[in-house]
């Protein structure tokens, strides 16, 4: 019997590759088809009627270190109901970054100055949901706050502002889109981080160029904190 020679074993090898024919251990046989790939969650915003004139954009990673947020001295308890139960309006007059909105009336769509209607998401991944409030001002500068709630008082884990503000919940992810006068606009992705909702990316458009720390698509979604090295239109706690 023949024994097969070493320069024959490497022909043998390229052969197979080649013909892409040989399949490795634990991977696909010809024609065998491959897995499904799980589909990635689309941004949902939280006020479509705000959504309208705010630009799409991608993302890429940032990262920033803050001490934890501390509970809100003065806010309402919450109690075994939850947080959606809270007065909304008590808890912006406890909140120093919030308390100008806490005695404005509630608006139903954009144009006007006032507090938009309040919405729950859980972005801590606890199953239970967090508060999220945005206010307009007459200049059409924008504050959003988002609060958790931890040993039955409220924290707040995220402030942010800018102009013409649309934000979506991407997966467990914040997404806020602003936009400028001069058609320049900003997509800034915030996540748990554990302690309160941080820059998981930011990006820039300018036109038709878009910017960013590390330029690429949407992470896989998650949640995450609060100040943002994003820029002027975007600020944090």
């Amino acid at each position: 019997m023949t024994r097969p020679t070493r320069r024959g074993l490497v022909a043998a090898a390229l052969l197979c590759a080649g013909l892409g024919g040989c399949a490795a251990p634990g991977g696909l046989d010809r024609g065998e088809p491959a897995p499904p790939v799980s589909a990635q969650p689309r941004p949902k915003p939280l006020w479509p009627l705000w959504a309208d004139d705010s630009p799409t954009s991608g993302a890429a990673a940032v990262a920033s270190r803050m001490p934890p947020p501390q509970p809100l001295k003065d806010a309402p308890a919450v109690g075994p109901e939850g947080i959606e139960k809270v007065d909304v309006m008590a808890v912006l007059r406890a909140d120093k970054s919030m308390k100008q909105f806490g005695r404005s009336e509630t608006i139903e769509g954009p144009g006007r100055a006032g507090v938009r209607p309040p919405r729950f998401a859980d972005l801590t991944g606890d199953g239970k949901p967090e508060l999220i409030v945005a206010a307009d001002t007459p200049s059409r500068r924008s504050m959003l706050s988002v609060y958790t709630v931890a040993d039955g008082r409220i924290v707040p884990i995220l402030f942010t502002t800018g102009r013409r503000m649309s934000p979506e919940i991407v997966g467990s992810d914040l997404l806020i889109r602003t936009a400028d006068d001069d058609g320049s606009a900003q997509a800034v992705r915030y996540h748990w981080d554990g302690r309160r909702m941080t820059v998981l990316s930011d990006e820039r458009q300018f036109g038709d160029t878009i910017s960013g720390a590390h330029p690429g698509q949407y992470p896989a979604p998650r949640p995450s904190g609060c100040e943002s090295a994003a820029g002027k239109d975007q600020g944090a706690r």
